[in-house]
């Protein structure tokens, strides 16, 4: 998945967001070791200093750790990693009823909309 960072946001924040993103989805696996920084940094076109702190706000929530000589590792705890991909999963699901909400659309009606459309891409 390729960096994709907007200006009006900080960076940092957009670089947890992605790297969280790239943990839950598998693409790095628990237990996996994470790019040096200043690789991370280069292959996202931003300062080192700004993945680090990005690194470092990982770190902090468990989803990465550090081992002294080794580098920078992704949890192996499933169950962690699980949690933040439902608490993001959660997230989405209320920003889409948020947003049926602004277009007139009930739960229950958008609900039934979603439920229209899973049977339509079914077939």
């Amino acid at each position: 998945m390729p960096w994709t960072l907007h200006p009006d946001r900080p960076i940092y924040l957009q670089l947890v967001e992605q790297i969280r993103l790239k943990i839950v989805s598998g693409e790095y696996p628990p237990g996996g070791k994470l790019a040096s920084v200043r690789d991370l940094a280069g292959d996202a076109a931003v300062n080192p200093n700004t993945m680090q702190k990005a690194l470092t706000e990982l770190e902090r929530t468990g989803l990465i750790y550090a081992q002294r000589t080794s580098g920078r590792f992704i949890t192996e705890d499933r169950e962690k990693i699980s949690q933040v991909r439902q608490q993001l999963a959660a997230g989405q699901i209320a920003d889409f009823f948020g947003q049926m909400e602004q277009l007139g659309y009930s739960r229950a009606e958008a609900l039934a909309l979603v439920q229209s459309i899973n049977e339509e891409m079914k077939q």
